[in-house]
Order: C-alpha cells, then structure tokens, then sequence
C-alpha cells in the first residue's frame, strides 16, 4: 500500500505565500510544536495519558517529528519537483493506524497546531491570507494520512481505530542479555495475519493509572495465531527518562497476564524470496530482522542473505542465540557481528569497535534493511551513502524521528 502524489494542491497565490513563509515557520518550528502540545495536552490532558508517549514527550521527539513532517510535505507543495515525501507518509500512517488514530482526531490537531502558530508569530505575521494558506497546507497533508490510515484498517479487516485486542501471555523468555521475549494470544477474534518486519502497539496501565503504549517489532513467523515480541527494560540516562512501558512490562507480566496488543502494521517491504538481502541492525534494533529471518526459515531459506549486527558486548547483544540459529538454518546467509568492547575469543565472525560496512562485500541488487538508534542510523547511512548505495534501502526507526530517513 503506497502513498501517491496528492490529488490536490495549492493554488499559485497560496504556494507563493507558504514558500515566503516557511523559512520563518521553520525558523520558529521548535517553539510552535512545543506550544501546541502545551495547548492540546491543556485542553485534552487525556491524550498524554492514553494515546501519546510521554517519555517522547519529555525529550522533545515527538514535537521535532511533527515539525519535520509539516516542513517536509510543505516544501514538496511548493516546489513539486522536489521528491515526493511518501515514504515519510507511509511510516506516519502506519504508526497511526497502530495506535487506532481516527479522523476525528485531525481537526483536535488542526485546533491547537493554528492557535500555537498564531500564539508564536503573533497576529500581524499569521494574516488571514497566511492562515488560509498554511491550513491548506494541514488539510492537504492530513486529508492523505486519513485516506491511508482507511486504507489501512480496511486491509486489516477492523473498522477504523478498532486495532486493539486482549490477549493472554502464553510464554515468557527472560534471555542473558536481559531482554525479554513475551507470546501473546488473543482473547476471542484474531491478529490477522502479518508481514516480516511489522509491529504492534502494545498498551499497558502503569501505577499512576496512565494507559500508555508502546510499539514492538514481530520476531515470529506469522502463522498460528500467535504474536512473538520483545522487549528490552531501558534504564535512565542523563537527558533521557527511562522507558515506562518496557521497563513495567519487563517486571510485571507474566505467562497468564492479559495485556492489550493491536493487530499488526508497519511498512517495511516484505523480502520476494529470491533478491539478496543485507540485514543491518544495532541493539533491539535486531528485532524486526529476526522476524525477516524467521520469515525466511520458513518461506524463502536459499535467499542470500548478509546479516550484519553491532552491539556494545555480547552479553547484552538481544536475541543473539536466536539470531545464530536463524542464520544457520539458512544456507546462503552469513553472520557478521561488531562489538565496541570487544568479542570473546574464538568468534570468527565477531570484530572489534563499530560497524564497518567497507570490508564487507554483497551483491549489487541487494535490498539493505537497517534498524538501531538514530546515531546508528546516521552514521549506516553515510556509510551507505560512501558506497553509491541510496536506493534499495529499507529503515526503522524506534523514535517519532522518521525526518532522519529524509
């Protein structure tokens, strides 16, 4: 499911007046999206309980997000010629469907976003020409989300936002690296069946009485009415809070808890079974390729397939064992890993420090599928970038920072 170019567009007098009026939307676009959460979570305190994740909340993540999203789609508005940001979208409409977004709760968005520019700019700047202008900009931009999020719900078989389901904890896998890996089973009706590399929303009630979610790549094969997910506790940094709901469920549920799961989305391409594959992960970022390797246990297992991992050690590499297994099992893949503390001895395929993708050879037509935190992604990203490689290149990220991707 793609998203296209938009069936409409600005007129000349309103595309002339967003491309004058973006650098300073730009310029000021940290204050307004921090105003209009400000505004909306005062107005709709509920939504900070129950729908947005309040650990990106309180690292400004979710505000830069928004930002980038709006800044992206009105550039190409402007200036078609620039590429159209569809990927951009389609990870958007993906995550929204995963946490049951619903057209309804656009014009919420619209309400507080307008008063926050207004509240910024002030209203000599945000003239009536100016708001008409950049409300269609909104309009345009969130009219394709909620087409795509339809679009969505209706594939999955669920009316629109009706994504979650109880299920029941039929296995818990507590692994050396202190990950821990849940199965889940729906409670009367059904997941549905999945691609590899899709994920679920998974919502849990904290102490504090907020409902709040969390999203968690597969790491099973679909088939048998069972999701597999994992999760890793995330202790607290400096400039970064820990994470409630991986660290809550990590202690508290156990085989037997009922917990809520949604059916799965999530948009990366499922592999066709015959082009190389090149896997590149860094810590949990592993999880969505371990779901492409179980996948191609049992779907595709002559695929050639270069599987490549960075970690800080072994002992807290996630799923390592698992990810040997996999690559085992599959007679044209190869396991590569690097680790910045070193690996223990007689580890052939291990090296030291960070990864390094220029002493390592795959065909020309591989799709790279790359997953980690947002350095790890940067810093792949170039490397890929060094080897001529910008097409055939497949992300995830864990963190609303989908304007990395570009």
């Amino acid at each position: 499911m793609t998203v296209t170019a938009a069936p409409v567009e600005l007129d000349p007098a309103q595309a002339q007046i967003v491309s004058a009026t973006l650098p300073l939307i730009g310029a000021h676009i940290d204050e307004i999206t921090t105003e209009f959460y400000r505004r909306m979570f005062s107005a709709h305190p509920e939504l900070l309980r129950t729908l947005f994740n309040r650990g990106n909340q309180a690292q400004g993540a979710q505000q830069r997000a928004l930002a980038a999203a709006i800044a992206t789609f009105a550039s190409h508005l402007v200036d078609p010629e620039l590429p159209h940001p569809a990927e951009l979208l389609s990870r958007i409409g993906h995550k929204h469907a995963s946490l049951g977004v619903t057209a309804d709760q656009y014009p919420v968005v619209h309400e507080h976003l307008f008063g926050a520019i207004v509240a910024v700019l002030g209203e000599d700047t945000v003239t009536a020409d100016v708001a008409q202008a950049w409300d269609r900009v909104y309009w345009i931009m969130a009219d394709t989300l909620i087409g795509l999020e339809r679009e969505l719900y209706g594939a999955a078989g669920v009316a629109d936002g009706d994504v979650y389901r109880r299920a029941r904890v039929v296995a818990r896998v507590d692994t050396p690296s202190g990950t821990v890996v849940l199965t889940v089973r729906p409670q009367g009706g059904e997941f549905g069946d999945f691609l590899p590399g899709q994920y679920v929303s998974v919502g849990v009630t904290l102490p504090d009485g907020a409902r709040q979610l969390r999203q968690y790549s597969l790491v099973n094969a679909a088939g048998g009415g069972e999701l597999t997910f994992a999760v890793r506790p995330v202790a607290a940094v400096a400039g970064r809070p820990a994470g409630e709901v991986s660290s809550w469920i990590a202690a508290n549920v156990w085989v037997g808890d009922m917990i809520d799961v949604t059916v799965p989305f999530g948009d990366l391409p499922a592999p066709d079974g015959g082009t190389p594959l090149v896997l590149i992960s860094a810590g949990i970022g592993i999880t969505p390729m371990i779901g492409i390797l179980e996948y191609l246990a049992t779907s595709a297992p002559h695929t050639p397939v270069q599987v490549l991992h960075a970690d800080r050690s072994e002992q807290v590499h996630p799923l390592r064992e698992r990810q040997r297994e996999l690559t085992e099992m599959l007679p044209g893949a190869r396991l590569d890993v690097w680790y910045e503390d070193g690996p223990p001895a007689g580890t052939p395929d291990a090296h030291t420090g960070l990864i390094d993708l220029a002493a390592v050879e795959w065909p020309d037509d591989a799709h790279v599928y790359l997953c980690g935190n947002d350095g790890f992604v940067r810093a792949v990203r170039a490397q890929l970038s060094a080897r001529g490689i910008t097409q055939r290149v497949h992300c995830e990220l864990f963190s609303p920072n989908d304007w990395l991707l570009g």
